[in-house]
């Protein structure tokens, strides 16, 4: 799967379609951010049927390109001008801080158009610096470890679905998520919970909203998670969210660390969770690519920022 790194032309919008475990992204090669990617972009986009259809946008760009474009106001902690930056947008067109998943769908594109060699690739997002290692590629499949950074206990809240209320765990892993290990909970009643129904949350305690999970409990080093995340509803997957659960999962079986394969509705991932730090390791897959011509795109307005040297 190659790229001309040309992001749109009077023939439409060039774009990749991948997936990480069934959680899927439209991905926009934009080297140098000349799409304006607005709202109503991004919701054309996803839509499933008057679109592609996903679960969010993954922009390609270069950290200082959207620096320049004032799509980032700076360079977040630890991200070089010239990183590859993970633009990432929820389906409704708002904008998150990060996304696992995403992260290892986009190393995967990074290596499938050329723009870098497989092994270890610095992928910046809004929550800092994200090191993905293509352990593996061929073609259309990959598989992907990505360096999630360390997970934040914020305390303990509840959220309510169905009219029943799930106690969890706070976790902040660059962006926010309620992880909520349930007693006695296996995989079949797990299936039957209206999981894709709004969560009520605490939002003095969320204020920009919640990813809320639900899980069993940890066995022989497994759990199984449903996710509804904020922006997007149910999706298959969450990276953050597996991420957050087997922390939850592991503190709820009185341990701080060690290793979880977490089971969701789009397969497997595998994580790794140590004294400061934590990684996600799964499988990436790229299934189209294309041009968007579901309506005009927008171009930006002429960069007020001096070029960077």
């Amino acid at each position: 799967m190659t790229s001309d790194h040309s992001p749109g032309t009077a023939d439409g919008l060039a774009f990749l379609k991948g997936h990480g475990t069934l959680n899927d992204f439209v991905i926009l090669p934009d080297d140098h951010a000349d799409i304006a990617l607005d709202e109503v972009l991004v919701r054309a986009l996803c839509d499933r049927r008057g679109g592609i259809g996903a679960d969010g946008v993954l922009r390609i760009a270069t950290a200082g390109a959207l620096v320049d474009r004032g799509v980032l106001p700076a360079l977040p902690t630890g991200v070089e001008s010239a990183d590859w930056f993970m633009d990432y947008r929820n389906a409704d067109g708002s904008i998150a801080e990060m996304c696992g998943n995403g992260v290892r769908v986009f190393a995967h594109a990074l290596v499938a158009t050329g723009r870098a060699e497989a092994g270890t690739i610095p992928v910046g997002t809004r929550s800092g610096p994200r090191p993905a290692t293509v352990a593996s590629h061929a073609g259309g499949t990959a598989v992907v470890r990505v360096d999630m950074g360390e997970p934040r206990l914020l305390g303990l809240s509840s959220a309510e679905l169905g009219g029943r209320t799930f106690a969890g765990v706070a976790v902040d892993m660059g962006n926010p998520h309620l992880a909520c290990i349930v007693p006695g909970l296996d995989a079949a009643a797990l299936a039957a919970l209206p999981v894709g129904d709004p969560p009520v949350f605490d939002r003095e305690f969320f204020p920009h909203g919640v990813n809320v999970e639900i899980a069993t409990p940890l066995s022989a080093g497994r759990v199984t998670m449903r996710v509804h995340e904020r922006g997007a509803g149910e999706t298959m997957s969450c990276g953050t969210g597996i991420v957050a659960t087997a922390v939850a999962a592991l503190a709820d079986a009185g341990r701080g660390t060690g290793e979880v394969v977490v089971s969701v509705p789009g397969g497997e991932v595998e994580v790794t969770v140590r004294d400061g730090g934590s990684t996600l390791t799964g499988p990436s897959a790229l299934v189209a690519d294309g041009r968007f011509r579901g309506g005009a795109y927008h171009t930006p307005a002429p960069t007020t920022r001096s070029a960077r040297m």
